[in-house]
Order: C-alpha cells, then structure tokens, then sequence
C-alpha cells in the first residue's frame, strides 16, 4: 500500500528529466530504493545489475562505505559554506589541489559547480571572457559536434547537438554552431578509410571555420568519446587532423570529459587515451562517484591570467553558485580520488576491459545489431533493421527501448534510446558480473528479435 502511494505521489508531483511526461500518467515510476555493489533494488525487492553506473556516474557503485563516510564527517563539522569573496574550505581547497596534480596537460586553476551543464555552461562564459579580455569581441562563436551531448542549460542545451534538445525550447541560441559528427559506421562512404573519413571531417570543419570568419570562432568542445551519441569512438587521425586545424586558427579546445574521466577509458582521463591537449577541462558525474553534486573546470594558465586582468578592471569576477565548491561534496569527490589512486581503478579496468570488450563484440553477430563501439568499461550496440544495408529501424519502432525493457526483465538496467544500447558499468565490475550483463543484453536482444519477427508476421 505504502509502495502505491509512492507510485501516485510521483506521478502527481514529480517532473522527471528526460522521460515521455505524457506516458508517465499511466507507466508511474520505477522507484530504486537500495544499492549494494554494482546492483540496486526496486520497492519490490527485485534486484537489478547497474549496466550504466547510474547515469555514467557511479564508478565506485552504490553502497561505498568510504564515501558516505567522507560525507557525513564533514556534514558534522561544517555541512555548507560558500566561496565567494574571498571565503574558502579546506576540503574545496584540496580538491583543487588535487585536480590540478593529476590533470592529464599543464592546468593552472579550478573552478567548482553541481553538474556537467553548468561545468560546461561555465566554461562558455570563460571562453567570451577570456575574448573580451584579450580585445577580441567578435571571436565568441562556440563549435561543436552533431549528435553531441554537452547538457541542458541554454548555453549548453544549444551546443548539445540533439533535436530533440533543440525543439520548443527555442534552442540553439546564436553564436553556436555545429560541424559533422565523426560516426564512420554511419557517416563514411563506401570505400572509404577511417583516415580518409577524418580528413573530411576536419576538412568540413575548416571550411565553417573560414565561412564564418576564424576571427569569430573562439572554440571547440569536443567529448573525448561521444557517449551519449552511442559511444562515437574518434576515427583514426582524426584528433591529430582536428586538434591541427584548431591550433591554426587561434581556437581554444574544450575537453568535456563528465563522462571519460577518472578510470573509464583504461586512463584517468579520456584525453589521454586519445591524444587530446586541451585549453580547458570539464570535469563531472565519477569526480564524486556520483555519490554527490559536483564539477569542476579546469583552466589553462594563459586562460586565467586573462580572467585575473579582466578581473581587475571590472572590480569583480562576477561568477559562481551558491554551491560552488561546496565542502560535503568536494570532501566525497576528494574521498572518491584516493579510493581510484588506492585501488588502482586504472589499471583494474586496464585488466578487465579485454573481457569486457570482448563479450560487447561477440553481440556483434547478433541479427539485430549491425555494429559495436567500445573502449576501457564504455561501449554501445547500434542495432539495425538490415546489417547489411545498415538499415536503421525507423524511429517510431522504439527497438532499442524494448531491449532496455527487456533487459530488466532480465535483471538488469541500462540505457536504450534510438537504436543504441549503452553499457557503462560501475568500475568495480568483476567478470563474472561482466559475463552476468551480457547474458542478461542476450536474451533482452533475442527477445526483441522474435518481437520483431511476430509483429512482421502479424502486422497491424
């Protein structure tokens, strides 16, 4: 009965984020009340492995002793301060200090948030200020990539590159612009090599760059893995060719690593796997564990001796939240870093990805799927109506949502929307839970194979 009343409870107060609002009046919520391990329970009781880490956040899983531990120690002695004018924290502080010691190229200071948007959100605003600080007032147009995925903000939903982020929002504002997402599996042309493929999309970029005006474009954010774009691997060359291009027009390059940081690529940082050298860094989600709200930006020093003088004539640095730097969460986010520097969580996921990669592959022969992406503990089937042809299914047939539904009848939770299934497990994963997952994607696949078969025969 309590359980019941829950469900109505959600369903008549509750505005959830990135769900059909209209579907939610029948479906009601699947409300998670526990964690252990990589698994979490429903009010049922019914357990399920946590194929997503959450939302790609919850590296250490869901019942890390130490972290709650780190939180509730420091919500006893100093449960909030702020850090504007001057005021600081000692956990804020050594976060910083943290962050910038392992930061995978030279970076000379940390700014805090609570979420990837506003990390990025906040690193728009540094790269105008850093123009205006430099006299430079046209150079504020922002790149980036279609399909990509860099938050919700209005700055930050307009650089998503997503329609359906876009759509009656009134999204993108101006001075965002958007260049070719680099999916050779979907994008190259028949014959064509990944590094031929590269090259058109850096040369596609160069060319906005010149149609605009270089002396317009102030920067480029690029995910070191797409992952919301289904875990768009950058074609080979691609990094070097774009990171050329950028370098010859004065273009500062933003690094949004919410997602590739802290382990997840088989390096710490999602940069370093793939050759990046970045101006600046976004830092979210496993920075905490996801255990609390929490992000960082990075900044080169160039960047920030250019805020220190812009500061100066202004009077003020005129940014920040109220929970910039917040002391409970950097406490767990500092928490968090020792537990990956302790346990060496690199070179756990270094020695178990192989598995992991494999069993993602051998989905590959799958009917439904038409290919497989993957890297360190990240990886995506996309699943197709024609391997051969590479035939998407059409959008209305929500396949993908029906392996994600599938697979919890199956025990467990992963993200399924378009045509792609994800798999970013927490990094504790063991490879028995590996093998557990995939034959848990197994049978949510076949399921959804013989649905299909049955609605083909059977059509309405």
């Amino acid at each position: 009965m309590q359980s019941a009343n829950l469900h109505l409870s959600d369903i008549e107060n509750y505005i959830h984020p990135y769900t059909n609002l209209s579907s939610h009046r029948t479906l009601g919520p699947m409300v998670i009340e526990r964690g252990e391990g990589i698994y979490v329970f429903d009010d049922m009781g019914h357990r399920y492995l946590e194929a997503l880490s959450g939302l790609w956040c919850a590296a250490l899983g869901f019942s890390e002793a130490r972290l709650a531990n780190a939180a509730d120690r420091q919500m006893r002695k100093l449960p909030f301060y702020h850090s504007f004018g001057h005021k600081s924290t000692e956990p804020s502080i050594k976060l910083a200090e943290k962050l910038i010691s392992m930061a995978p190229v030279p970076m000379s200071k940390v700014f805090f948030a609570n979420s990837g948007s506003e990390a990025n959100d906040t690193a728009i605003k540094l790269v105008w200020y850093y123009n205006n600080a430099l006299g430079r007032p046209k150079k504020k147009k922002i790149i980036a990539r279609s399909r990509s995925y860099h938050g919700v903000t209005v700055a930050t939903g307009s650089l998503t590159g997503s329609p359906a982020n876009h759509q009656d929002f009134d999204l993108p504002i101006d001075r965002v612009l958007h260049t070719d997402c680099p999916d050779f599996y979907r994008y190259g042309l028949p014959g064509e090599t990944e590094e031929d493929f590269a090259t058109r999309c850096v040369e596609s970029l160069e060319q906005l760059i010149l149609t605009e005006s270089p002396d317009t474009i102030a920067a480029f954010f690029a995910e070191p893995i797409m992952a919301s774009a289904g875990m768009i691997l950058p074609p080979a060359t691609y990094i070097e060719k774009l990171q050329a291009v950028l370098k010859k027009y004065d273009i500062l390059l933003i690094a949004d690593e919410v997602i590739c940081a802290f382990g997840r690529t088989g390096m710490m940082f999602g940069t370093e796997s793939f050759g990046m050298t970045p101006d600046v860094i976004t830092l979210a989600k496993q920075l905490s564990a996801g255990y609390a709200p929490i992000s960082a930006v990075m900044v080169s020093d160039r960047i920030h001796r250019a805020m220190i003088s812009e500061s100066e004539k202004i009077g003020i640095f005129a940014h920040g939240f109220t929970c910039s730097g917040h002391p409970v969460c950097a406490a767990v986010a500092l928490e968090a870093l020792r537990i990956y520097e302790e346990d060496d969580m690199v070179g756990r996921v270094q020695k178990i990805a192989p598995h992991f990669q494999e069993r993602v592959a051998a989905l590959g022969e799958h009917p439904l799927v038409g290919t497989t992406r993957g890297h360190g503990l990240i990886a995506a089937l996309e699943l197709v109506a024609d391997k051969d042809m590479r035939e998407s299914f059409p959008q209305s047939a929500g396949v993908a949502s029906y392996v994600g539904d599938r697979a919890r009848v199956h025990g467990m939770i992963t993200r399924a929307s378009g045509d792609v299934v994800n798999f970013c497990p927490p990094l504790i994963i063991t490879h028995d839970q590996i093998d557990k997952m995939f034959d848990a994607a197994t049978k949510a696949l076949d399921d959804a194979a013989q649905w299909l078969a049955t609605t083909r025969s059977n059509p309405v």
